[in-house]
């Protein structure tokens, strides 16, 4: 299989598993994490008190998500960049080294 038609394929299959949901729970409510927990945390011990306040909070629930949209894409660069860097690290490192034989095959050649 060619590589553009398996590229192809697999973002396919990603913005199915991505929209599937959204088709499937159309009424549903997709809320966070933090969310879920808070609401356990307050039937299970009404009169928890949090061990600690947060030092800053984002003015509206839209800064708030686009922080965290931020943080995402800076880790997935960050992540992507330390792939391709060893990728081509190594994939230099096999060039060398047949270009190295070749040299000493040739070295061998002349010195005979």
């Amino acid at each position: 299989m060619k590589a553009g038609l398996k590229n192809l394929l697999l973002i396919l299959v990603v913005l199915a598993l991505a929209v599937f949901p959204l088709l499937v729970n159309k009424n549903a409510e997709f809320g966070g994490a933090d969310e879920q927990a808070e609401e356990v945390i307050g039937e299970l011990q009404p009169d928890y008190q949090p061990w600690f306040k947060s030092v800053w909070e984002p003015p509206s629930g839209e800064i708030e998500s686009l922080l965290f949209a931020l943080q995402a894409a800076l880790g997935a660069g960050f992540i992507g960049y330390f792939i391709g860097f060893y990728r081509g690290r190594r994939e230099q490192g096999t060039g060398q080294e047949s270009r190295r034989g070749t040299i000493k095959e040739r070295d061998a050649v002349v010195q005979d």
